[in-house]
This record gives C-alpha cells, structure tokens and sequence, in this order.
C-alpha cells in the first residue's frame, strides 16, 4: 500500500519559566565570579531556578497547557507526548507518562528522549515523521529541565550557565508546502566524556561515595563543548538549508540553542547572517538545555518577529555530542 506523506507543522506553542531569577551578582555571593567575568565569556546576566518541591514534569505540563490553549487543541486530541530531558522527575515512570496524566491525556502514548540540548529537535524530527505516514494526528513535543537540581553551586565554570524552563510545541498537519521542510539529527558520540553526568546509572550506580565525589553533578570541558558548537552550529544550519531546497539567503529567521553568545555570532559569522536574524534570550535565561529552543521559539512568536509564510530554522547541540536542525515554513 502506497503512503501518501502530509505536511506537517507547528501549529501551537507555550513556555513555563519559574518566578525565582538567580543574576550575575547573586552569583558573585556564592562562587568566586563576577556579573563581569560571566557576561563576557557567556552573554548569561540572569537565569531562572526552580523551587524545591518543583519537579520537571510541573514545567512541563504548565508549557503543554499553553500550547495546546495555542493550538485549540483538547487532551483527548493528544496521540502521543514526547518529552526531551536531561532532568526526568524519575528514571520511571517516564516524565511524559507523568505529563500525560496531569494532562488527563487518555488516548496519547507517552514517551522520553534524551538528547539533551538538542532533544527539542529530535521530537520534533520523531513527531513529524509519525503524522507524515499517518500513524498519528496530534504530537506534543515538550523540551523540560530543572538543571539547577544537578548543578554544582561550587564549580564556577559550570553553575553561572545553566537555568531551569519548559517550553512546548503542537504538531498537526498543515497545508501542502508549509510547516516542517526539513529535519536533520546526528551524533558524535566518541566525543561524549566532554560532557556528562557520571553517576546515577548503569555504569557508575549511586552510592555515598558517589555522592561525596560530586558524580551526580555536571562534569564539562567547556573548551572541547566551544569547538565542537562553533564547527556544528553553521554546518548543521547550513545541511538543512539545503535539504529543504533553499539558501542561507531565504532564511528568514533562525532559533538557535542558546548556550553562549560567542557561539552564537560565531556561527552568525560563518553563515553571513544579519544578527537581526537570529534570536538570542540566553541573556535572560543561560542555557536551559532541551527547554532553550522551544522557549525562544515561543518568545520571538510572542514579539512578532516570525510570520506565516517566514522560512524558519531551529538548530541545536548539547551532550551526546548530539546536533540537530530543522527547516520550517511557517504555517500560522
């Protein structure tokens, strides 16, 4: 039986952000930093950090609400759910699982993945795939993470980085020639001791020695992460482009990972991109991992700065090493 493949877009977005904001000079109180050392090395003057009792399931399902408000989509409508995190409320249940029964979404299947700061792409990419043929109608993808939980407050080089948020998507199919042009996921996974968690699984169980080693928190060679995004960002941007049949020159807008500002225009370089091009909020938020480019995503539609009929491009890298990227024109 011969399939015919539907086009697919974005038809809903929403973020969840917590209140409590942790800046540059509150930092200056905990660790031996300055808002001066941080904002030039990261561009990051602020981040949000969850309360205690706040898991990354609670980001989640208030980011789902909102885009299915967006999207004038009910529960009940939901086929599946994917959540992308690095900071699942349990090894299992699923946090999706979790989401699905805050959300009462009954007939939805429900799953996660773990592609950390790329994890948004690659849902989007799975989503995509399983309306295009058919095998589902409504797809939320949802980026969650509560990285201050697995922070070490007392590494410098890692704890003025990272920040807590949800952000999330309805996928449904869209007119012919509109929505998702393009996906591309990949992996360098010879290159993943550059970042980790080393605790917690299979390979190193948890234990009081484990815990009094800091294994469970962010372990990262911030220089080997630079050099891997500023090669990845552009090629990954510019391998999308091409599969989508267009040029760097009809891109309209693109919503890159918002890990640092340096890699940000450097890619902006490579690509010879207007920077007005390119939105940034990392300055607001620091790197919110799988969370960061459905938030930012949300944000420039918030401002106005995405149209129907605009070419999109979302592009990401996180630990794995893990890139992706997808090409959208947009259909609302």
């Amino acid at each position: 039986m011969n399939r015919i493949f539907k086009s697919v877009g974005i038809v809903g977005t929403g973020r969840c952000l917590p209140e409590k904001i942790l800046t540059n000079f509150d930092l200056e109180k905990m660790v031996e930093t300055s808002d001066e050392w941080i904002r030039t090395r990261t561009g990051i003057s602020e981040r949000r950090i969850s309360q205690a009792d706040i898991a990354t399931s609670d980001l989640a399902t208030d980011a789902a609400l909102k885009a299915m408000e967006d999207a004038g989509v009910t529960a009940g409508e939901l086929d599946m759910i994917i959540v992308a995190t690095v900071t699942p409320d349990t090894a299992f249940p699923s946090t999706a699982c979790i989401v699905q029964s805050n959300l009462n979404a009954v007939n939805a299947s429900a799953f996660d993945i773990e592609a950390a700061c790329t994890g948004f792409i690659y849902g989007l990419s799975i989503g995509e795939k399983f309306i295009s043929t058919g095998d589902a109608k409504t797809v939320l993808v949802i980026g969650a993470e509560t990285l201050s939980k697995i922070c070490n407050w007392d590494d410098r080089n890692t704890c003025v980085l990272f920040g807590d948020g949800a952000g999330a998507a309805i996928l449904k199919e869209v007119e012919e020639g509109e929505g998702i042009l393009a996906t591309l996921i990949g992996a360098e996974g010879w290159k993943g001791q550059v970042l980790t968690l080393p605790a917690g699984g299979s390979r190193m169980p948890a234990s009081v020695e484990t815990v009094k080693a800091g294994k469970h928190y962010i372990h990262m060679d911030g220089s080997e992460v630079y050099k891997f995004a500023v090669n990845i960002m552009p090629l990954a941007t510019q391998r999308v482009v091409k599969k989508a049949g267009l040029t760097i020159e009809e891109i309209d807008f693109l919503v890159p990972h918002q890990a640092n500002s340096r890699i940000v225009q450097a890619a902006a370089k490579r690509l010879k991109m207007d920077s007005g091009k390119i939105f940034v909020n990392l300055n607001k938020y620091g790197n919110m991992s799988s969370a960061s480019v459905p938030v930012a995503l949300d944000e420039a539609l918030e401002q106005g700065l995405i149209k129907k009929g605009d070419n999109v491009v979302l592009v990401g890298f996180g630990a794995g090493l893990t890139w992706g990227s997808c090409a959208m024109k947009w259909s609302k």
